[in-house]
């Protein structure tokens, strides 16, 4: 276990690295706005159903593994397309470009998103949207940043009905494809409406700023959230899953997360539907 002191020795690290991660973030940003709108049709592979994955997803997380391995020592990586290595309880998880269909087709909502996990919980993380260069960067008891200012805590007293959703297609979940659709015809009708983006990582860096107030997917990868879930909690939401306990990135199939008292509303609406 930690002492006080060697938490204190490691955030006074995370601070000094954050310059070269902002760094070698904008790096892959700089390559995947090189060739956005200019490869040709199938330059891409199918993963999996609906799941793709070109050589700008593979050459991305290459300069983020350089970039980043070198900075903290013992870490090992979890990238999207390159697996596990290392160590994996101090560990930087990597997607390199989150919304590689939207990329692919063309649409310039996708992002690049790190965190630094320490036994399973995010402590660092970097979210960037290349298109807009927005920028959100958070330490574990620092609080948010986006573009470099830190942000206020979100909104304690919003309520669902006037909560804007976001969500996305459970691609991965075909077996609770129905729950899925049951559960959206409800969220529907509570608030002012529901989004869905095509990159999960901007879904909650979204939602930690309070500009969406709800969000709900199945069978998330930690890669897909790990930065996004630090931000939430270090401003003021809740992250949980369906039964109401804090949502482990590694086991549980679907995050419920938002403003509390949204939260609140739409984890019952989940939990009725998935159940």
């Amino acid at each position: 276990m930690a002492t006080s002191a060697q938490a204190t020795a490691m955030q006074e690290h995370l601070v000094s690295i954050l310059p070269k991660c902002l760094e070698t973030v904008a790096q892959a940003a700089a390559f995947q706005l090189q060739h956005f709108r200019s490869m040709p049709a199938g330059a891409d592979d199918q993963k999996a159903a609906r799941e793709m994955v070109s050589f700008v997803d593979v050459e991305s997380e290459k300069i983020l593994l350089d970039g980043l391995m070198p900075l903290v020592p013992g870490a090992g990586f979890f990238g999207e397309e390159s697996g596990k290595t290392g160590s994996q309880d101090l560990v930087w998880i990597v997607d390199p470009l989150d919304g590689t269909t939207n990329y692919l087709s063309g649409l310039d909502h996708y992002s690049i998103s790190i965190a630094l996990v320490k036994n399973g919980q995010p402590i660092f993380g970097v979210v960037h949207k290349p298109m807009t260069k927005e920028t959100w960067s958070c330490i574990k008891g620092h609080g948010l940043h986006y573009n470099a200012e830190p942000t206020e805590k979100v909104s304690q007293t919003l309520t669902a009905k006037d909560a804007l959703f976001v969500t996305g297609f459970p691609y991965r979940s075909q077996d609770i494809a129905k729950n899925f659709f049951a559960c959206a015809d409800e969220v529907l009708v509570t608030g002012r409406g529901i989004r869905r983006t095509g990159s999960a990582a901007l879904d909650v860096c979204n939602v930690s700023c309070g500009w969406y107030q709800g969000f709900w997917e199945s069978d998330l990868q930690p890669y897909d959230i790990a930065a996004g879930m630090l931000f939430m909690q270090e401003n003021g939401c809740i992250v949980s899953n369906i039964d109401g306990e804090p949502y482990d990135m590694f086991n549980d199939r679907i995050m419920v997360a938002g403003l509390p008292r949204v939260q609140e509303t739409l984890r019952s609406i989940v939990a009725k539907h998935y159940a």
